[in-house]
């Protein structure tokens, strides 16, 4: 098979990470006879910094013409501490997902036996946790207008705005992952409070007739959030709006011990995108010190949902946990007297592993 790949590797440590991906990706390809065809593009600051747009259309129209796009993280510290700059790195990732039709983010929250001990939460709480949260990527609060300041300069609004069909295309998608696992969906929302969860709630009752033999529960946000900690082995399927989502995935990746060990992939109407759910990092960008795991396994994503190549993500799953349970990690993992390794070690590793298989 052909694997016409965009790779974006952004800002920050985005580059790092996004290089040792791609180096599995390469292994991968070779061992299983495929062809590989990548071209890079700019997003992000270093897309402001060379053009003024952090989604040029170069990049879109790379991504279009791709059958996937293996994405690093946006950011950088010179917008973040600026609030009056006009246009942010972020700026790109969100029209990267409106453009190319990204209305849904999948985020699998899975623990690692070898890595038990590194969670926050007692290992009684957290072993067995294996859920995916499916955020919906591209209305509610980050994508409503209107959205702005006041002319004085002292009041702020933001608007979340979601529609019935943006709702239904979410849900369903949420059923059909729940019938392929446990059967269960979690309908997370704010209905007590929100008119737009009050809609997410109607439209989910309605969709949830559709699947009865998939058990389905409505959750609060905040419920949902101290219910991660206390037993998030309970969840199944979590399915959600834009920034709740973003929040609660990021606890949830606390859940394995460390933010760089989760991947994502988004998909919709045009070309999928997979990407690592931490940030930029930019204090450790240049350092070789980020964990590379996060990108590694959402190629293995890449692999399996872009290109329906299940033996080709598993040997990655494979390589990674066996990295993990030789304790060749990157140091947010590493104890003090443990061997250290950094990104670029990390990633030959897996390499290595994948071409002695």
């Amino acid at each position: 098979m052909n694997i016409k790949i965009a790779v974006l590797p952004g800002d920050g440590i985005g580059p790092e990470i996004i290089a040792q991906a791609l180096e599995v990706t390469k292994a991968v390809c070779n061992k299983f006879g495929h062809t590989l065809d990548y071209k890079k593009g700019l997003v992000g600051a270093c897309a402001i910094d060379a053009t003024g747009n952090p989604y040029p259309e170069e990049t879109h129209e790379l991504c279009m013409q791709s059958d996937a796009v293996l994405f690093g993280a946006v950011g950088d510290l010179r917008f973040d501490n600026n609030p009056s700059a006009k246009v942010r790195p972020e700026q790109g990732l969100l029209a990267m997902r409106k453009k190319l039709g990204l209305y849904a983010n999948l985020r699998p929250v899975t623990t690692f036996e070898s890595l038990i001990d590194k969670s926050p939460l007692r290992p009684e709480i957290v072993r067995g946790a294996d859920f995916m949260c499916i955020r919906e990527l591209t209305g509610g609060l980050y994508f409503g207008r209107p959205q702005g300041r006041s002319e004085d300069g002292n009041t702020a609004y933001d608007t979340c705005v979601y529609t019935r069909e943006e709702v239904e295309r979410i849900v369903k998608l949420a059923y059909e992952y729940a019938m392929k696992r446990r059967k269960k969906v979690t309908v997370v929302d704010k209905a007590n409070v929100l008119a737009t969860s009050r809609l997410w709630r109607e439209v989910a009752g309605e969709i949830a007739k559709q699947y009865p033999e998939v058990e389905t529960e409505f959750m609060f946000v905040d419920n949902a959030a101290m219910r991660l900690i206390q037993w998030p082995s309970s969840f199944d399927v979590m399915v959600t709006e834009n920034m709740f989502g973003d929040i609660l995935t990021d606890e949830g990746s606390v859940i394995t011990g460390s933010m760089g060990l989760l991947p994502s992939a988004s998909i919709g109407v045009h070309t999928s995108l997979f990407e690592p759910i931490h940030g930029s990092w930019p204090q450790a960008a240049g350092k070789n010190i980020a964990n590379p795991l996060a990108t590694i396994l959402s190629a293995a994503m890449m692999f399996e949902y872009a290109f329906g190549l299940l033996e080709e993500g598993a040997l990655i799953r494979e390589a990674v946990n066996a990295s993990m349970a030789q304790n060749v990690c990157t140091p947010d993992l590493q104890s003090d007297g443990d061997t250290k390794y950094g990104t670029a070690e990390v990633g030959a590793w897996i390499v290595d592993y994948i071409n002695k298989k």
